[in-house]
């Protein structure tokens, strides 16, 4: 008699994932033409500072030295926790439970914050091209439904329809590259990519918008159980992915500079209110292209947005799959497709979150004044995929002190400058920019001052993660064998576990 319980536990079968399959996931996350359109715009518009492309130099360095101890510290520890996993082996259970609500918040936000862009834009191009109004939650609604049904198959199944859309994605950028070195609206200048440009009073708006560009690229790890070798394909996947992301991000950001001028970049008043945001991306398409290119960008806007919403859902199934396998969450999470290996009820779980979420918004906008500008932008994008970036390099920066701790009692033959200077490196970068998105926190916000939403925003992430904490240390006591299993469910699958936690935990 055979049973009919879902299974948990993954085969050599459901290893699908290569090297280039996990970097578009990578890749699709940080969404090329969303950031280069979306957010360096916004970032010139807000900041005034001309240094933006070399800030995009300056973060991709630090997440290089970052993904040394990272990668070095993958290759013992595969499980779709990720993260969580590091936190919890490399400092200890507790904070590995604290790690895991905090990860699980911000990639929630990041994913639900990015279907208020996705809505806004569908529903505006849809209401050009054919004059018929629909409200942008109907729109997302829709979206969700595709997600979850992508979300519930093979994994392979999203990587292939995200590599399309991010190739057709780099494609126009290019395009829009190529016309803006050949026809700057000012003059041709290399001062974007001086550090002299980028560090003036500003720079530290300037870092915490640009760290969001770069949310998605610590996500190989999520998928290291569905990766056909994944002490190689992981660390590979992560640098390649990285460099990628950041030399085209500083290239194209310095292209949009010369679009824009760095004369009207500098001037505090030289950028309208009508002007700021995408439509300095778009008017210089119009300009220089013409509608058609601005359609096709327009829609290609759409699907980075979209392919982004994918790549998080997946990073949201897999952290529940692994905290439900572990006991942490209800077990019911840790059920997978028999035949494809896909965590569908942590996707479904998603699903729900995404559903409410944007429910909720949509009963905020009655009453919302159009003047002030898009509801689903400006709140539900806004808010929450900064939400997201604040929970995420914190996250980053408590890996890199788990990688101290997962290798001081045991080197396991890697050298120093991997399980050491590294790690300590990324943890003072990554530790100022978190601190930095701390202190510009109602710039990020586009708030002319301090609001509640300045202290509920942050305190919607943390409490819960510190709560998480005490969680744990209760768990040690009153469920010792679900503590046991915290950052380990993979391993006791079959294998044995790689490493001791510090002791004391």
């Amino acid at each position: 008699m055979t049973s009919s319980a879902p299974p948990t536990v993954r085969t050599e079968a459901h290893r699908r994932l290569g090297v280039p399959a996990v970097a578009f996931m990578i890749v699709a996350a940080s969404a090329p033409l969303t950031v280069i359109a979306g957010g360096s715009t916004s970032a010139f518009s807000v900041t005034h500072v001309l240094g933006v492309p070399f800030g995009f130099l300056v973060l991709a360095a630090a997440l290089a030295v970052f993904a040394i101890g990272y990668a070095a510290m993958s290759r013992f520890v595969t499980n779709a926790g990720a993260f969580y996993s590091y936190v919890a082996q490399g400092i200890g259970r507790p904070a590995g439970i604290g790690a895991s609500v905090l990860a699980l918040i911000a990639y929630n936000a990041m994913q639900v914050g990015i279907w208020g862009m996705f809505g806004f834009q569908v529903s505006s191009f849809v209401e050009a091209k054919t004059g018929v109004a629909i409200s942008w939650w109907v729109w997302v609604l829709v979206g969700i439904a595709v997600v979850a049904v992508m979300g519930i198959n093979r994994v392979d199944l999203s990587a292939k329809v995200l590599g399309v859309l991010v190739a057709l994605e780099f494609l126009v950028v290019i395009v829009f590259d190529v016309v803006a070195f050949a026809s700057p609206a000012e003059q041709l200048t290399a001062a974007p990519i001086s550090p002299a440009a980028l560090f003036v009073p500003g720079v530290g708006a300037v870092l915490a918008f640009g760290i969001a560009a770069f949310m998605g690229f610590e996500s190989a790890a999520i998928y290291g159980e569905e990766s056909k070798d994944p002490k190689r394909t992981i660390p590979r996947a992560t640098f390649l992915a990285v460099g990628v992301i950041g030399v085209f991000y500083t290239i194209s950001s310095w292209a949009l500079a010369l679009a824009v001028g760095p004369e009207k970049i500098l001037d505090p008043a030289g950028i309208t209110a009508a002007e700021a945001g995408p439509p300095l991306f778009f008017d210089f398409v119009y300009a220089r292209l013409g509608a058609i290119w601005v359609d096709i960008m327009s829609v290609l806007f759409i699907t980075s947005v979209f392919a982004a919403v994918v790549s998080f859902h997946n990073a949201v199934a897999r952290y529940a799959f692994s905290l439900g396998r572990e006991g942490v969450l209800p077990r019911g999470l840790a059920a997978i497709r028999r035949e494809s290996g896909a965590p569908w009820a942590g996707s479904v779980l998603q699903t729900a979150i995404a559903v409410v979420v944007v429910l909720a918004f949509a009963v905020g906008e009655i009453g919302w004044d159009p003047e002030i500008g898009p509801f689903p932008v400006l709140t539900l994008f806004t808010w929450l995929t900064n939400l997201g970036a604040f929970g995420l390099v914190l996250l980053m920066a408590l890996v890199s002190v788990a990688v101290l701790g997962f290798f001081r009692r045991d080197a396991r033959d890697v050298g120093v400058g991997s399980r050491v200077v590294a790690p300590l490196v990324s943890l003072a970068a990554l530790g100022t920019v978190w601190a930095l998105i701390l202190a510009n926190w109602d710039v990020l916000l586009g708030q002319a001052e301090t609001t509640p939403t300045s202290f509920i925003l942050p305190a919607a992430i943390l409490v819960p993660s510190a709560g998480a904490v005490l969680w744990g240390f209760w768990l040690r006591r009153a469920r010792p064998e679900v503590y046991a299993r915290i950052g380990h469910g993979a391993e006791q699958q079959g294998a044995p576990v790689l490493g001791d936690e510090p002791a004391g935990t």
